[in-house]
């Protein structure tokens, strides 16, 4: 019996002193206790019940993921993916005066439409680079906040991409060929509000009473998108001041989690109306570029680009704007080694191709994770995130094998690393450089760490060079 209740044991805990009653008794106290999920493996439109869901274990294991902010914002591919906003509602003026010094006079966002071409898409060729990265996930922007959808929406008539510009569904042939060539998981982004839609402004004008936009829009397309393409994951974006009350919310999670064809597979995050973010949903974003540096107690991911300024392609960026492969590293490891994981943006071109420093990037990462991967998947948080004597060294452990690994960003120069916080074990502890055949000698100094020898390297026989790893076994 007790192991019948394990096995529903809530994430947040459950009260022990259950299994010290008698067994008659625990069916019906188990029934009282546990929330609704519980009850039938389903849940119900509440945050309480819907916060208690499990996250998919794949999630935690996977820890590096890659975004990609792609729509009609790549045509002029100015400033950001923000640019229609900025430019018609706020009027900056490095917007007005781009438009005006390049377009004629009367030129609507609309028609920049077309211009999305996509000539050069080959979902094959993503899939290639994407995968070479090393990430285990990738989210693509099904819609962003200008409304235009990447697929031939019911619920965007004449404003997606099978109606103009490329006249193909780019959702499906993406997935497809993520499915067909690689074994990352396929997720969409989906924008709740737009910014320009006359339905979703009049609803705002009446102080959200009105639903009119989330009932023939929003809600439609999640469904749409949820049933054709199956994502693992929903990446829920854009709550326009309006609360989840007015997107409905929770009752499109529970049938998300009850009864839609990726239910037990899927996981959401935290964007699902003003005052969700940290707060309700699937795993926490909390905020853009997010990395507190610290543990925190519920599962999170750092969402962030490797162009500094925008999500999107920007024509007019600097190789100064673009982070270089050891900033990268740097907030893969701080992120896993706080609990997080890391999804990282790239931005596309109108007629689709992945630029080149974002392609150098992507591999540069994936030859990194060829040699480290074994310190960032399927990892846990250890008793320490980061050294207490060494700055920029990072933890990350395994438990099962009792295998700690302690990377590090910059190499010593004294020949020698001193660690603070593993505590080694004469005659047991063993350390290893990854990538570097023979065991590392290392001095124990008690309670105050120990100091480990660092190998002379050269080039060719370890030549990624950008942040190291060392393997601890039995040490404590």
């Amino acid at each position: 019996m007790a192991g019948l209740v394990v096995s529903f044991l809530p994430r947040r805990g459950f009260p022990r002193f259950l299994l010290l009653l008698p067994p008659l008794l625990l069916p019906l106290l188990i029934f009282l206790l546990l929330p609704s999920w519980g009850r039938g493996g389903r849940y119900d439109p509440t945050w309480e019940s819907l916060d208690s869901r499990p996250l998919p274990p794949w999630f935690d294991e996977a820890k590096f993921g890659i975004f990609i902010h792609w729509g009609v914002f790549s045509v002029p591919s100015f400033g950001s993916e923000w640019f229609w906003w900025y430019w018609q509602q706020k009027k900056k003026e490095p917007y007005v005066t781009f438009m005006k010094e390049n377009y004629q006079p009367g030129f609507t966002y609309e028609e920049f439409g077309p211009m999305f071409t996509a000539e050069f898409f080959d979902a094959n060729q993503w899939a290639d680079i994407l995968s070479a990265s090393g990430a285990k996930y990738i989210v693509l922007t099904s819609k962003h906040h200008e409304g235009f959808t990447l697929w031939g929406s019911k619920y965007s008539w004449n404003w997606n991409s099978v109606d103009i510009g490329p006249k193909r569904d780019l959702v499906k042939e993406l997935a497809t060929s993520i499915r067909n060539q690689t074994s990352l998981r396929f997720g969409l982004y989906h924008s709740l509000f737009e910014w320009f839609h006359p339905l979703f402004r009049d609803d705002a004008a009446s102080k959200f009473k009105k639903q009119q936009f989330p009932n023939v829009k929003t809600l439609p397309e999640l469904y749409e998108i949820v049933n054709r393409y199956q994502p693992e994951i929903l990446w829920s974006d854009g709550d326009g001041n309006a609360p989840d009350t007015y997107w409905n919310s929770t009752a499109f999670l529970a049938w998300l989690y009850n009864d839609s064809p990726v239910k037990e597979t899927v996981l959401t995050n935290d964007r699902w109306g003003a005052g969700t973010i940290c707060k309700h949903g699937g795993y926490f974003t909390c905020a853009d570029r997010y990395s507190p540096k610290h543990l925190l107690p519920h599962k999170w991911e750092n969402c962030m680009t490797i162009d500094k300024k925008s999500w999107g392609y920007r024509r007019n960026a600097q190789l100064s704007d673009y982070l270089t492969i050891e900033d990268l590293i740097k907030q893969l490891v701080e992120t896993v080694a706080c609990g997080g994981n890391l999804l990282m943006n790239i931005g596309p071109t109108h007629d689709g191709r992945i630029p080149i420093v974002f392609e150098e990037r992507l591999k540069q990462m994936g030859s990194w994770l060829a040699l480290n991967g074994e310190a960032i998947f399927s990892t846990k948080t250890w008793r320490a995130q980061n050294d207490s004597i060494t700055p920029g060294v990072w933890y990350t452990f395994k438990p099962k094998n009792s295998i700690l690994y302690a990377i590090f960003l910059k190499w010593p120069s004294s020949g020698t690393l001193t660690l603070g916080e593993p505590k080694a074990v004469l005659g047991q502890t063993k350390v290893r450089l990854i990538g570097y055949e023979e065991s590392l000698p290392w001095i124990s100094m008690g309670e105050k760490g120990m100091m480990v020898a660092a190998p002379l390297l050269s080039f060719n026989t370890f030549p990624y060079q950008w942040a190291w790893t060392l393997e601890f076994t039995n040490a404590q």
